[in-house]
């Protein structure tokens, strides 16, 4: 008699989780890295106007 092993169904759920939190974290740093400049650029644009 063969047992296949079987594949752990979870595991692509938490793979993908792991990638939407890594993404996430990126997002977070690379905006309150940003804020800043683009704050300043938008309020230079609204002075113009």
């Amino acid at each position: 008699m063969h047992i296949s092993p079987k594949e752990p169904r979870g595991q692509g759920l938490v793979e993908y989780g792991l990638i939407i939190f890594l993404i996430a974290i990126v997002v977070i740093v690379a905006l309150s890295t940003l804020a800043t400049p683009i704050g300043q650029i938008y309020s230079s644009i609204a002075t113009v106007i």
